[in-house]
């Protein structure tokens, strides 16, 4: 798609003004809800925004991902506010009782993403700053839009992933991510006999992996723990050979030896074939930047009182701090302990909170 500008959609539009950019993020989100796009499937959504974002005088595009690129203002210093579109799957009626709106997306992530949209349209155009809100794809899945902004897309000043923290809340860190396929393949055997069988080989795996991550860990606390968790596994037999498969899922701190781990898994199982299917590191950014202190300015401002966050999962933080090298926090509003629940809502008042503190924060920065 090609990039359309403020006056180019004035024009299409009809009335050759913008009349009031100061997007209402509940309207928005309401929506944006009601698109569903789960990860592969962004499409419909990405077109609700383009046509949003344009109304509100953005200028936008869609790139190569996929991923909807909006830029307000002009100027030397670019914040990028990186967002994502997808979720998981999963259908939850759209609805709005009292102060709560519930959607599948609500909370991880478009809640978040309507929030920066409705800051970032508050915010001067002429103050010597880009500001560039990207809507990424798939990254419930592969990070593919993340990874294309890491690639493409120049490092900007400041980064703010838009993820769930509270709207007092800033997260500075997330646990790294390491995925191992484990798989077996030996001639089939008697049930009754003696050597182990294709699935007791995978299982001794991950045994003997959590026993020895659990002595490593020590009295660590949760951000500083690696964790050992079965993803998929599954095991069959053709009467001649049999084979069992099995997906593990890692967890690990900013400070762990990723390739150390790799090989306590390799010797934990010399039998078992053991492959890499995916790696990001653990993050953790300075509390004392620019950028988080302006948060934590913001938050105070609006009668909070600011917290920072560890989470042990993992984000487009993950993929995008190590390519960039620049500042980064995450925020945005919602209850993280909702994401990719049947009871996924997000406060409207919340919401509103986390509009008023981004738009300070950025107007501090």
């Amino acid at each position: 798609m090609a990039r359309r500008s403020e006056s180019e959609a004035d024009t299409a539009m009809g009335t050759g003004v913008v009349t009031d950019t100061r997007v209402d993020v509940a309207e928005l989100l309401t929506a944006m809800l009601s698109v569903p796009s789960p990860s592969g499937h962004e499409d419909a959504l990405a077109s609700l925004l383009v046509s949003r974002l344009l109304r509100a005088g953005f200028d936008v595009d869609v790139d190569a991902a996929g991923n909807v690129v909006a830029v307000w203002g002009n100027g030397p210093e670019t914040v990028a506010l990186v967002g994502h579109i997808d979720t998981v799957p999963g259908h939850i009626e759209v609805r709005r009782e009292g102060d709560l709106l519930h959607g599948r997306g609500a909370v991880d992530a478009k809640g978040p993403l309507a929030t920066a949209i409705a800051a970032v349209s508050r915010q001067p155009r002429d103050d010597g700053r880009r500001f560039v809100v990207v809507g990424a794809v798939e990254e419930e899945t592969s990070s593919s839009g993340a990874r294309h902004l890491a690639e493409f897309m120049p490092a900007p000043s400041s980064l703010v992933i838009l993820e769930p923290s509270g709207w007092d809340a800033v997260t500075i860190g997330y646990k790294g991510s390491l995925r191992l396929r484990a798989s077996v393949d030996q001639p089939h055997a008697h049930g009754a006999g003696r050597e182990p069988s294709a699935p007791d080989r995978c299982f001794h795996l991950v045994r003997t992996l959590q026993d020895r991550t659990a002595e490593l860990n020590g009295e660590a606390g949760v951000f500083h723990r690696v964790d050992v968790r079965v993803l998929h596994f599954d095991s069959s037999s053709d009467g001649l050979t049999d084979r069992a498969t099995l997906d593990l899922g890692l967890r690990t701190p900013p400070e762990c030896d990723v390739d150390a781990l790799i090989a306590l898994a390799r010797a934990s199982a010399p039998t078992v074939s053991l492959r890499i299917l995916g790696s990001e590191p653990g993050i953790r950014t300075d509390r004392r930047s620019a950028l988080a202190r302006g948060f934590v300015s913001a938050i105070r401002a609006a009668g909070g009182t600011p917290r920072f966050k560890l989470k042990t999962g993992t984000s487009d933080l993950n993929v995008l701090v190590p390519a960039w090298d620049c500042q980064a926090v995450a925020y945005g509003p919602g209850d993280s302990s909702l994401d990719h629940t049947p009871r996924e809502h997000v406060s409207i008042a919340e919401l509103e909170r986390g509009v008023a503190v981004l738009t300070a924060a950025l107007g501090a920065e």
